[in-house]
């Protein structure tokens, strides 16, 4: 009898992201909030730890073409999406005009969404969208 071991079971770790320019991208989280070293913008690879153990990591174009030579960044919009809670409808819309303050773009301006949440989008310098998000007075 042929017996194939049970594998461990995967913890959800990282989430990655690859950018076109590496200073562009850490000003714009650090802008949320994020932490990273200092001199971070001059790397080719670069994480933050995130609350709950989670990281997050940022990989240079370069860096990705070092082991994959044939990458290509998608010519649309990315598909991935991340959030940032801002604590308060208020603090929505303090965050969204600090970011669009910053010289980031604004894909949808603060408004009170249908599901309960005041909410806004900022795109990251790789057109990533971003959320901002707290729940509606009242909620």
């Amino acid at each position: 009898m042929n017996s194939t071991p049970t594998p461990p079971t995967p913890r959800f770790d990282l989430i990655g992201l690859v950018v076109s320019d590496m200073a562009a991208s850490l000003a714009f989280y650090r802008g949320l909030g994020l932490e990273f070293p200092a001199g971070a913008e001059d790397r080719p690879h670069v994480e933050a730890a995130l609350p709950g153990g989670l990281r997050i990591a940022f990989d240079t174009e370069e860096t990705i073409r070092s082991f994959s030579p044939d990458w290509r960044p998608p010519a649309d919009a990315g598909r991935i999406g991340l959030a940032f809670h801002c604590g308060t409808p208020a603090g929505v819309d303090a965050v969204h005009e600090a970011m669009t303050g910053a010289g980031h773009e604004s894909e949808l301006a603060p408004f009170d969404a249908p599901w309960g949440q005041r909410y806004a989008v900022v795109l990251d310098p790789d057109g990533n969208g971003v959320d901002l998000f707290a729940p509606s007075a009242g909620q």
